[in-house]
């Protein structure tokens, strides 16, 4: 059972007028978006685009040269970055497309990480990662170390990891653009159905046109600015 069930009726997070730029390169320009409870986001773009930067300022992790992140209400850009480091320790889930699982730690120690940080008790934090790692089936790897499992179990275990504080939002950098094609595919649809069976809203940067066909909307960073994309 799941901790939290949220529904989708209300707006989340507010992007307005993000710009940013590297030296003389401007990789996003007046970037204006809304994201709603429990949606499903996919951000399309070629490489360089500005997707992973995207992604790094909604999720607090870089600040923009220009604009506001709002969530809920609340600038990201007026938090300390005590206050931002909180809000993504308590509200944001992170799944990268190289795992990013610490080595010497198990499986189950790195997907209690998230719930160590947040001072759970070390009961509970075993608890919901058994739940958590059964749920994307691999609780049989659980003592089991990063660098003794597939490519697929160890982006699984980066889900488990992302998702066992029940965060409000994932945000996932090409997550299966580390995988073959039979192992994305699986890794997407875990992904996809663990997000919506909790409420969770889910944003993903990434070139894969499966991902944008199950995705609720689908996005395109092109010339540094943000369009919708054609369904």
């Amino acid at each position: 059972m799941h901790r939290t069930m949220r529904q989708a009726n209300g707006i989340q997070i507010e992007l307005a007028g993000i710009s940013k730029a590297y030296g003389e390169q401007v990789v996003l320009d007046g970037i204006d978006l809304a994201i709603t409870d429990a949606e499903f986001i996919a951000v399309m773009g070629r490489s360089g685009s500005g997707k992973s930067t995207l992604l790094k300022i909604v999720g607090g992790l870089d600040t923009p040269d220009a604009g506001a992140v709002i969530h809920r209400g609340r600038s990201l850009n007026g938090m300390s970055e005590r206050e931002r480091t909180r809000f993504r320790r308590s509200s944001l889930g992170f799944v990268f497309q190289f795992f990013n699982l610490i080595p010497t730690l198990t499986v189950r120690e790195n997907v209690c990480l998230p719930l160590d940080l947040n001072r759970m008790a070390a009961d509970e934090s075993k608890r919901r990662s058994s739940e958590v790692l059964g749920e994307l089936e691999i609780d049989g790897c659980a003592d089991r170390f990063p660098e003794e499992l597939s490519g697929g179990e160890q982006q699984r275990a980066a889900i488990a990891r992302a998702l066992v504080h029940e965060p409000e939002l994932v945000i996932a950098d090409e997550p299966t653009g580390n995988l073959d094609l039979e192992t994305a595919g699986a890794v997407l649809e875990v992904l996809g159905t663990s997000c919506r069976q909790r409420g969770t809203t889910l944003i993903v940067a990434t070139h894969s046109r499966e991902i944008a066909s199950v995705a609720d909307r689908t996005l395109r960073i092109l010339g540094a600015r943000l369009e919708e994309a054609a369904p």
